[in-house]
């Protein structure tokens, strides 16, 4: 693929813009940044729903069996998330923990924490019946990593790295494909745009209640071209070749308006900086021109058929046809980017992020 060579080159482009930024205090580690905390969906949920009650899980085969430890770790990935590798690209030798998990304790702490939940999003009423964490309860949790990193760091140490860490956000793709499409008593209410709008309120809430708590540098996701999706396709595409076009139009409406909402809240809180990652035409490009980017299939997921294989249901040990190689694929499952796709989407994203950093 025409990324292998590309990560040695994005560590030393982010290290001389470090270098230009001047930035003067030395770091304990190499990372270039002291923290990553990250909030949102299945898109880059590392395992905190292995610890709820939610049919919403990935912590079984084969799920992560390309992942460094070749074990399912919660990830909906084959190996690692676009935020793994964007954690890798900053320096970081190990990964922030699932605050849910055993492992988010004492100096693991200091790298960061990541709460995101599968089936989580903007609309809290449905991450709520997913039993998935709502974006309003991973804010309480993050509240509550605030109070153990000060036990363990201190409070001056604790403060410098809130201030400093970068915080990511995925959220949207599930209120659309697991609500909003497939809710009558939404989707017969509410236009798609006025759905769109909704969301965007609670986007601009969270955004408001995380620089409340501290934070500064938010990098946000966001929607990827969720009428590509092999389960889009399969479930609304009713014959349509290629990608379901009414859905994509949705997902670019939407987008303009987490654009514009971004640059409002940075004009009122003094010190933000938002970065919206456009992930809609990087994924879409890979779809649609597959072998360009070193892939042979964009059509199906790996798992299973990969056409509607997504968590326990059909993707699992006892899935048949499950390919034997998913670097060749850009869906892992028939809903999430396969490791392969994920450093794509990483190498692309994280270059639009370089002014978090500093």
């Amino acid at each position: 693929m025409e990324i292998c060579w590309r990560r040695p080159l994005l560590a030393l482009l982010f290290a001389f813009a470090l270098s230009c930024l001047g930035r003067g205090k030395a770091q304990e580690s190499t990372a270039l940044v002291p923290a990553i905390m990250t909030f949102g969906d299945s898109a880059v949920d590392v395992g905190n729903n292995n610890y709820l009650p939610t049919l919403f899980k990935a912590n079984y085969p084969p799920y992560g069996r390309d992942f460094t430890s070749h074990t399912p770790t919660g990830r909906f990935c084959n190996g690692k998330l676009a935020t793994d590798f964007t954690a890798e690209t900053l320096g970081f030798t190990s990964f922030a923990p699932a605050y849910l998990s055993p492992e988010a304790s004492g100096k693991n702490l200091l790298i960061g924490a990541n709460f995101a939940s599968a089936a989580s999003g903007f609309d809290e009423k449905a991450a709520s019946l997913n039993h998935a964490i709502p974006l309003s309860q991973q804010l309480q949790y993050f509240r509550e990593y605030q109070g153990k990193l000060t036990q363990v760091a201190g409070a001056d140490k604790s403060a410098s790295i809130i201030k400093d860490s970068i915080y990511l956000l995925s959220a949207g793709s599930s209120d659309f494909l697991q609500n909003y499409y497939v809710n009558p008593l939404i989707n017969r209410v509410y236009t798609a745009d006025q759905y769109g709008t909704y969301l965007v309120g609670s986007f601009t809430s969270f955004v408001k209640g995380l620089y409340g708590l501290g934070a500064r540098k938010l990098g946000v996701t966001s929607l990827p071209p969720l009428g590509c999706l092999p389960a889009a396709i399969t479930l609304f595409g009713f014959h349509e070749p290629g990608c379901v076009s009414r859905i994509n139009t949705d997902v670019q409406q939407f987008n303009k308006k987490i654009n514009s909402a971004s640059q409002t809240l940075q004009k009122q809180l003094p010190g933000l900086k938002i970065v919206i990652f456009d992930i809609f035409k990087p994924l879409y490009d890979i779809v649609k021109s597959p072998s360009k980017y070193g892939f042979k299939e964009a059509k199906r997921g790996c798992c299973g058929t990969g056409t509607v294989e997504t968590t326990v249901f059909l993707c699992n040990p006892k899935s048949p046809g499950t390919c034997p190689n998913a670097t060749e694929y850009v869906f892992w499952d028939a809903v999430h980017p396969s490791e392969a796709a994920n450093q794509a989407l990483a190498d692309t994203l994280i270059i639009q992020g370089i002014s978090l950093i500093g």
